[in-house]
């Protein structure tokens, strides 16, 4: 997005002055000058960073119910030293993920970074794990940098630029390269960058052309690159560099278009497997050869796997490549026999693959993370010679027993056009009665709902007995390519009867009131929020939105320059009138006057996909109608809440929406059961 609309984000400390003489009354403190155009809004005591307007305060009550639920966290594989006995991950002890590392299956978490900004995305220096490569940005404004982590002095060294937008991290299997993207170029178009990690800040660029480019995969010799040239979901174009005379091939063919989910190199560094959905509707696996004419329609290597091929990995001895496979949103590995081509299960805890890894120097074991309902995002190993898992870190919960925890029920329901919504229902335990329910909506719109650990989902099932409902509506990834591209364009007009089937499936179920239902949404996920309270009145009690997409024209005008053509692809051009007219009927700023539920809205003030403007046009046209809307600004967030503090009270602010709106007094009081007891 661009920064034409976004409000201009000031410091909240007051100017510092000189203290007075004993003599005379000392002045009062300068206040801090609202973020905000919202009337109202001022910073919640102790919290300065978060500013809120019509928000009450959360009853001590309710603070302790959820407290424990709040204190779970996760550990993100991100990447294996050489013989497979460090392991370094993302995880939170304090405010914000840092870098740490296991050095043995649930050890200790040693913790290497220490700062106040989020690190997600770290790997190792091949043959040297004191030695780290990470990416972070600052405020959640999502421009990264590239910094190096000496672990011998504790020390990190900024590699970029330090205003650009940077992504992906690739490090050559030699350890002599480094390659990124970046935006330095022109602010607008991402570009490839290789360097030698011997000297990381000469770096030079090896694609320079229009839109957004990354890097995917160095061949063994470090000698070539795969590059992925990204357009839309349904739009990407693999290529190889040669590092030395910086000539670029296309592998893929040039008619035609399909999704690109990942890239490796074959061992010999003469072929490419590939996951795809061009030649089929599902991602499926392929290997194409690096010269030649690419086949008009090679066959597949997982064939019998009916569902999206999502991560690859080759074995260093270039004998086995790691599949994994979503399946109905849960996640399966498997092995590819790169001789035989044999496709061979992997047994694996039920739940969510994440990331997967080899140890560069072992063949013998494959690493992953896995999330399930009650197992937050974890990491495990697989001993291919034994078959046996093991786990490498146990994330905490709170103290709570996660065999309390609600297992999702997969259901599916019609809808309009043929389509059947899959989604997960989440039913309280032990409840007699009708129960509310929360729906939630995924963002994306090529997002999935899956059926991962959420504290918040907990609290609301376990704690607050509702149910919970998350449906993947058309246009949803995970379900085929034509299933996710019936919401393109102008046919999201046609999808948003997806929201009625929802509601619809709701009435249908006995254990459900559909005389209380609230929705919940980020991002996409918002903008279907504001849909549904827009376009279904008297069926939503409450909704709360986060990050949400009030305007697809203004959101696509304001939303940064390096990512507007992308969204464009997905939602249709606004500048074409016929497209404005579809997209400004289906905007719910357009049908504020419609709207009954109770609203709650929360953003991140440096959001650079949907900007602050998109939340306040909302908040302040539906107070304008007469009903009124809480809101909660974070000023050091961007897309979501990151930090601790403000996560926190975001979910615990939803939490007492939903309390008040779909409880009645009697439910909502602190100390209730799921069981009314």
């Amino acid at each position: 997005m661009t920064l034409a609309s976004l409000p201009l984000i000031v410091s909240l400390l007051a100017a510092q002055t000189p203290a007075p003489a004993p003599s005379k009354p000392a002045p009062a403190p300068a206040a801090a000058k609202a973020p905000s155009a919202v009337p109202g809004i001022a910073p919640l005591p102790g919290l300065p960073n978060l500013w809120t307007s019509g928000v009450p305060p959360v009853p001590p009550a309710l603070s302790q119910r959820v407290q424990q639920y709040l204190e779970s966290r996760s550990a993100q594989l991100l990447d294996v030293s050489g013989d497979g006995q460090q392991v370094l991950i993302s995880t939170r002890f304090g405010d914000v993920n840092q870098l740490h590392l296991v050095e043995m299956p649930l050890g200790a978490r040693t913790q290497l970074t220490f700062t106040k900004e989020p690190i997600n995305r770290a790997r190792f220096l091949p043959g040297n794990p004191q030695v780290i490569f990470y990416l972070q940005d600052t405020g959640g404004g999502e421009f990264f940098q590239v910094l190096k982590l000496d672990r011998r002095t504790g020390r990190s060294e900024l590699l970029t630029d330090g205003k650009s937008r940077h992504e992906e991290l690739v490090v050559s299997r030699d350890g002599r390269w480094l390659a990124y993207a970046g935006t330095g170029r022109n602010g607008k178009d991402t570009d490839v960058y290789v360097a030698p990690t011997a000297d990381p800040k000469q770096a030079k660029r090896v694609t320079e052309a229009d839109g957004s480019w990354a890097p995917l995969d160095f061949s063994e010799d470090g000698s070539k690159l795969l590059v992925r040239q990204f357009r839309a979901a349904d739009d990407s174009d693999l290529s190889v560099v040669d590092l030395k005379t910086n000539a670029r091939t296309q592998l893929t063919p040039k008619e035609g278009k399909g999704s690109l989910e990942a890239a490796v190199f074959t061992q010999d560094g003469q072929g490419v497997y590939v996951a795809t959905d061009r030649y089929s509707d599902f991602s499926q696996l392929y290997r194409l050869p690096l010269t030649g004419t690419p086949p008009a329609s090679p066959p597949s290597l997982t064939k019998a796997v009916r569902w999206n091929v999502e991560h690859l990995e080759l074995s260093p001895d270039g004998r086995k490549l790691a599949v994994a496979v979503n399946e109905e949103g849960y996640g399966r590995l498997y092995l590819l026999d790169t001789r035989t081509q044999a496709l061979s299960p992997v047994e694996t805890p039920q739940g969510v693959i994440a990331e997967v890894r080899f140890p560069p120097k072992r063949s013998d074991r494959v690493a992953f993370s896995l999330t399930s309902s009650r197992v937050p995002l974890d990491v495990f190993t697989v001993d291919l010679g034994t078959k046996k898992s093991t786990r490498w870190t146990r994330s905490e919960v709170g103290g709570l027993d996660p065999e309390t925890f609600v297992e999702p029920e997969l259901v599916s329901y019609p809808s309009t056009d043929g389509v059947k919504v899959p989604a997960f229902l989440y039913l309280p335990k032990h409840v007699k009665g009708k129960v509310p329910v929360v729906v939630v909506f995924h963002g994306g719109p090529e997002g999935q709902s899956r059926p991962g650990f959420s504290a918040q989902i907990q609290l609301m099932a376990t704690e607050l007995g509702m149910a919970v409902l998350l449906p993947n509506v058309r246009g949803s990834e995970g379900y085929g390519k034509a299933f996710r591209a019936m919401d393109d364009g102008v046919k999201r007009e046609q999808s948003l009867a997806d929201i009625g089937a929802t509601l619809d499936f709701v009435a249908s179920r006995p254990e459900l009131d559909a005389s209380r239902v609230g929705i919940f949404g980020g991002s996409y996920g918002g903008y279907m929020t504001l849909a549904t309270v827009a376009f279904y009145p008297d069926r939503v009690k409450a909704a709360v939105d986060v990050v949400g997409i009030s305007s697809l024209p203004s959101f696509l005008q304001n939303t940064q320059a390096y990512r507007r053509d992308l969204r464009r692809a997905e939602y249709g051009d606004e500048r074409d009138p016929a497209v404005r007219k579809v997209q400004e009927r289906i905007s719910p700023l357009g049908s504020v006057d419609r709207i009954r539920a109770a609203l709650f809205v929360q953003q991140g003030a440096n959001d650079p996909r949907v900007p602050q403007s998109e939340a306040e046009q909302i908040v302040q046209a539906v107070r304008k109608k007469g009903s009124d809307v809480w809101y909660l600004l974070a000023t050091d967030e961007g897309h979501g809440f990151q930090k601790k503090p403000n996560r926190d009270m975001a979910t615990t602010t939803a939490l007492m929406f939903f309390e008040k709106h779909l409880l009645s007094p009697s439910e909502g009081q602190a100390g209730g059961t799921a069981d009314g007891k």
